[in-house]
């Protein structure tokens, strides 16, 4: 199982990116996705998950700013940012939790992608 973190970049404050995570190999399903981001001197946090129903939770920090969606038919998760913020800068790892043709549980990471948000 793989995932592939794409869509990072350096962007203006008051910008926006699109980031994309695509799942592939041996999956059965996906319970969860999420985004994470960690910044230099800090510890790796929580930006947003869905469900495969649909549920989303966010970040306090990103309400308002950032949609977390994902398109279940193509293993594929996406975050949309708005309105970014230098505070956003970090590197953004995508996360799941799923299970494998074989029937075994998996909590896979994908090899994070840097948003930089700076003038």
């Amino acid at each position: 199982v793989q995932l592939q973190a794409s869509g990072g970049g350096l962007v203006q404050p008051g910008g926006s990116l699109r980031l994309s995570c695509a799942a592939s190999g041996s999956i059965f399903s996906i319970i969860r996705m999420g985004w994470y981001r960690q910044a230099p001197g800090n510890q790796r946090e929580l930006v947003a998950s869905i469900t495969s129903g649909g549920s989303t939770n966010y970040a306090d920090s990103v309400k308002g700013r950032f949609t977390i969606s994902r398109d279940n038919a193509k293993n594929t998760m996406y975050l949309q940012m708005n309105s970014l913020k230098p505070e956003d800068t970090a590197v953004y790892y995508c996360n799941a939790d799923l299970v494998t043709t074989i029937h075994e549980y998996y909590d896979s990471w994908g090899q994070g992608t840097q948003v930089t948000v700076s003038s």
